[in-house]
């Protein structure tokens, strides 16, 4: 043998007797000799007292699985008993441990190779019954928070990062605890981990459509889970299962989970899977959701929704938590119930900033209109009661009074379509085709356009609610074209002969945090004309008017009377509503009507005259009112002197000459059949309400 071969023998041989006693040193050291050393400077890097109170212990094992001749490298695992991690100074005292965390026992194996690179790669941690007492104070300390320790050149920076990278793949876990007080948030929870007992496999409880497919290698449900506490100052109870390790990164192992949530009132049921939790990866779950309104869940989101009726849904829920425009949760295909109502869609919440945005596309396929009720706070006592509500409508008012909850809007985004294909109000007053884009920025909501079918024409709206101004700032515009009369009135037998059409027009401004106080300073007009209609008792019976059995009881008895032409200019200044023009051309009579309407007061005071045509004997009618308050309306008639004044009207102009304003409404009829033309002049300008200020 050559000299060469020889020091390459010799220089093998006692690189591996190295290797060896280094091994055999490690195998045989007692660890528990190294612990004072390893609790001292762990404590020192956390800043808070850290100690392995039990045996520490280091054995070799070979690894199989990792195939070829890296399965014949020995890898060192480690065992270590009775951890405890204490709490910062500051929580001394405040919490119901002394510890931050403790386990009873932590397991790990490490892959050697990486740490040439300098990487700190452990496969796989055990913790044994874990527990945890996290603890955050008002002023925003947290016992989950770590300082970094000071540079000694410089006590103010914190030390330069380490050069290390620290790879975890997957953690186990046995029966464990986790409490939490969270003063800002007015939290408080304590969850419970527990064994099953026996495995639960993932697609008996999350059924075809998440166990199919890349989901078919995820793993059981090995632990249950129970919760309960505060959260946000609402009472939360749950209680699920989950699986026995989490991956942390690799994304092809994902996560089982399923949970059964309350929350106050509102409820959540999940099952499905949690995949690359290391680096926010994503969520997939089925998830029903329930409650008495979904403006509950804006202190549990933070997600603003309207007030509603009991609602119920169920849909598909994926979430990308790492995405750079923000982490997207994304609620496909769901559907549900709210009140009575169905409905159907996809919605898409991503949490950007300055502020997350809603988004999505929403459909009915048969909407009450009682439904929509609460939007506006124009729902019974009884139902916001069921809503938790605390705003009462008074008894002796019949605008709502219930407040926007304006501070809600500028905390969120929205831009959301919704269509309803049938509006169930009551099967005299067919509404169908609701359709409407909502888009809120900035609490400024708009919806343009606000459009229902009706009776054979529409009702086209366009809102705009300024959040963002206190008070809000409002202005709304509508217009109704070609109702036809007799599907307005279905069940009124004399208008189905009737080719006469309801047209109209409408703008009107205010400020205030509800509808009630937006009308009690309202300016604005409003406009209407009736061509070729029938008026009589049962008419007005079928509107519901009290008022108006009695007014046209008094004018008509129990005849039907054939209205040629009705047309209303009603101007509305800091909520008085006076009309400028409101006549009945009937063909026996003209009517008209004049007096106020008080918003603000919700008090009537209108005069009703009526005109003979022609020359008839005791024919002329005694003039009406009508007063007292919009919910308890009162009428009667006028003694002598009214009637009197009422007998001045002799030509048609004297009470009609201003109508020219409304001769625009005619051009949706035909002009040449509606009776209305010969008795309204040109039109110059459409409606317009006064501009509010503009926004800053």
């Amino acid at each position: 043998m050559t000299r060469g071969k020889r020091i390459c023998l010799w220089s093998f041989t006692g690189f591996i007797a190295v290797i060896a006693a280094l091994v055999v040193f490690i195998a045989t050291f007692d660890w528990n000799r190294v612990k004072p050393t390893i609790n001292e400077k762990v404590s020192a890097e956390l800043g808070r007292p850290f100690a392995i109170n039990g045996d520490l212990q280091v054995f070799w094992r070979t690894e199989p699985a990792e195939g070829g001749w890296r399965a014949y490298v020995p890898w060192p695992h480690f065992s270590a008993a009775d951890i405890t991690l204490g709490n910062p100074d500051w929580a001394a005292g405040k919490t119901r441990s002394p510890n931050f965390a403790s386990l009873e026992k932590v397991e790990f194996r490490l892959a050697p190779l990486p740490l040439l690179w300098q990487t700190v790669n452990i496969p796989q941690i055990v913790l044994t019954r874990p527990s945890a007492d996290l603890l955050r104070l008002a002023d925003g300390r947290a016992s989950w928070t770590f300082e970094l320790p000071k540079q000694e050149e410089d006590p103010g920076a914190p030390a330069e990062p380490s050069p290390w990278k620290l790879d975890i793949g997957e953690i186990g876990f046995d029966k464990g605890s986790v409490t939490l007080d969270d003063q800002r948030l007015k939290t408080r929870l304590e969850l419970l981990v527990d064994p099953l007992g026996k495995p639960v496999p993932f697609g008996e409880l999350a059924g075809k459509a998440l166990a199919g497919g890349d989901k078919a290698e995820t793993q059981d449900y090995v632990f249950g889970w129970k919760l309960k506490g505060q959260y946000k100052g609402l009472p939360l109870n749950g209680s699920g299962k989950v699986g026995g390790m989490l991956a942390l990164q690799d994304a092809a192992k994902p996560f089982p989970v399923q949970a059964e949530v309350s929350a106050g009132s509102t409820r959540a049921n999940i099952v499905g899977t949690l995949v690359d939790p290391l680096n926010l990866g994503a969520l997939d779950l089925r998830l029903k959701l329930a409650g008495t309104s979904m403006a509950n869940l804006f202190p549990l989101t933070g997600v603003t929704l309207p007030d509603t009726p009991a609602y119920e849904t169920d849909g598909r829920l994926k979430a990308e938590l790492h995405d750079s425009a923000g982490a997207q949760f994304h609620y496909e295909n769901f559907n549900g119930k709210v009140g009575d109502s169905d409905l159907h869609g996809d919605l898409v919440f991503v949490n950007r900033q300055p502020r997350p945005k809603l988004s999505g596309k929403l459909r009915s396929d048969q909407l009450r209109m009682a439904d929509l009720g609460p939007l506006i706070g124009a729902d019974s006592n009884k139902e916001k009661q069921a809503r938790g509500q605390s705003t009462r409508q008074p008894a002796d008012k019949v605008l709502p009074v219930e407040e926007f909850r304006t501070d809600r809007w500028r905390a969120m985004d929205a831009d959301v379509e919704f269509t309803g294909k049938r509006i169930v109000h009551s099967d005299k007053l067919p509404i169908s085709d609701l359709y409407t884009h909502l888009v809120l920025n900035d609490g400024l909501l708009t919806l343009e356009p606000l459009r229902f079918g009706v009776a054979g024409g529409t009702l086209d709206s366009h809102i705009r609610l300024d959040g963002g101004k206190t008070p809000l700032q409002s202005k709304v515009q509508l217009q109704a074209r070609s109702f036809k009369l007799k599907e307005l009135f279905p069940s009124f037998a004399p208008m189905q002969s009737s080719f006469g059409e309801l047209n109209g027009d409408a703008a009107i401004s205010g400020t205030g945090n509800s509808v009630a106080a937006i009308l009690a300073g309202a300016n604005g007009e409003m406009k209407l004309l009736i061509n070729d209609g029938r008026i009589s008792r049962s008419l007005m019976e079928i509107a519901g008017l009290n008022v108006g059995n009695y007014v046209v009881n008094k004018l008509f008895g129990d005849d039907e009377v054939k209205i040629n032409c009705a047309a209303a200019d009603v101007g509305i200044t800091n909520g008085l509503a006076k009309p400028r023009v409101f006549a009945f051309d009937t063909e026996n009579a003209i009517i008209t009507v004049d007096g106020t309407a008080n918003f603000a007061t919700e008090q009537l005071d209108l005069d009703i005259t009526p005109q003979s045509k022609g020359v008839r004997i005791f024919s002329l009618r005694s003039p009406l009112y009508v007063q007292g308050t919009f919910k308890n309306p009162k009428a009667g008639v006028h003694v002598l002197p009214l009637a009197a004044r009422g007998a001045g009207m002799v030509a048609l102009g004297v009470a009609v000459a201003p109508a020219a304003a409304l001769l625009a409404l005619i051009a949706p009829s035909k002009q040449d059949d509606n009776q209305c033309a010969a008795l309204l002049q040109q039109m110059k300008q459409p409606s317009k309400a006064p501009a509010p200020a503009k926004r800053k």
